[in-house]
């Protein structure tokens, strides 16, 4: 039994100093290694504060030298070399205590290794960085009331029917005019849904920088405006019309529309403005007249037949033009084409 305790103690110190060695090898050969575009993001400070870089929530870091073990260094560089390594670091304007307002000197490598994101990089630690030192604006901002404006999540203005309170008070810097003074609502596509059938409650906000904003404490009860028709009635100018025949009727006929004008001058679309644009910039003709074998008749001179409107099918798929009320009917003739024998 002794022997046999001796020889488990044995293993186990002979695996201990081997994963010593690693650790020590590894350490031994710690490597250098610059990092390049870098970011710092402002984190929300006092309500009564504005941080930012010169009106911006960010900033970038030229380049950051990172030292540590060989191994977690070229992982960095596989994160790199794939476009995976974003390196982000959150500024807690309190924790670097920015407290009042005027400009404030941050020291940048200090920062970076104070941060909460270089500790989640186990083993490596920042040695240089450039720029070294970054300015820091810092507003003290002031309540004033502000007229609430409806957009969707592209920044597209909203037409209402009613906003009630139209006006709300929330933080802002004191130097805004009154063109700035707006507190917006920003509505999802179902929720401008919701609002154009019955009112619903947002809470506007204030845009300070981009990810940076201010919410009113009071909440705003918005009715948006029934939805306008993006189709209006529209006549095509100078339209045009071709005649499509099989190549064995086009060598016996050929036709001769009597009601040319009329077809030409009655052509009315409901559509979108680019609907209509490219309805008209196409190189085929806005209509054509097509004439099978089945509708010639024995002895019949005079023809009559709707004309097919040749609408862009990308804007058929998607509803932006129709014809407005029924197809034309165009009246025409079928002319014997002379032979060679009657020449």
């Amino acid at each position: 039994m002794m022997l046999r305790k001796i020889k488990y103690n044995k293993i186990a110190i002979v695996i201990f100093l081997t994963i010593l060695i690693w650790v020590w090898a590894d350490l031994a050969l710690d490597e250098t290694f610059p990092v390049p575009g870098a970011t710092i993001i402002v984190a929300e400070s006092k309500p009564n504060l504005w941080v930012s870089f010169g009106g911006k929530a960010s900033t970038s870091i030229d380049n950051i030298v990172l030292k540590g073990p060989a191994s977690k260094i070229a992982e960095m560089k596989r994160e790199l070399s794939e476009g995976t390594l974003n390196l982000k670091f959150s500024l807690y304007p309190e924790l670097e205590e920015i407290t009042a307002a005027g400009p404030f000197t941050l020291n940048v490598l200090d920062f970076i290794k104070g941060s909460a994101e270089l500790r989640e990089l186990s083993g490596l630690t920042a040695e240089t960085c450039d720029p070294n030192t970054l300015t820091l604006d810092v507003v003290k901002l002031v309540e004033r009331p502000l007229t609430v404006q409806c957009i969707d999540e592209s920044g597209n203005s909203q037409k209402y029917e009613s906003i009630e309170p139209s006006a709300v008070n929330a933080l802002v810097p004191s130097d805004w005019g009154l063109d700035k003074l707006i507190a917006q609502v920003k509505l999802t596509r179902s929720e401008i849904e919701e609002a154009r059938k019955a009112p619903i409650k947002k809470i506007p906000y204030v845009e300070l920088a981009a990810e940076q904003i201010r919410e009113s404490s009071t909440a705003v009860t918005i009715r948006l405006a029934p939805e306008e028709d993006p189709l209006t009635v529209q006549r095509i100018e100078d339209a045009t019309i071709g005649i499509a025949m099989s190549p064995t009727l086009s060598a016996k006929y050929y036709a001769d529309i009597t009601n040319l004008s009329n077809v030409l001058n009655s052509l009315a679309v409901k559509a979108t403005t680019d609907a209509k644009r490219a309805y008209e910039g196409q190189q085929l003709p806005q209509m054509t007249l097509y004439i099978f074998e089945s509708d010639i008749k024995q002895g019949q001179e005079d023809y009559r037949k709707a004309v097919h409107y040749n609408f862009p099918e990308k804007y058929v798929r998607t509803g932006e033009i129709e014809l407005m009320g029924g197809p034309t009917q165009a009246e025409f003739q079928l002319k014997t084409r002379p032979t060679a024998e009657s020449d």
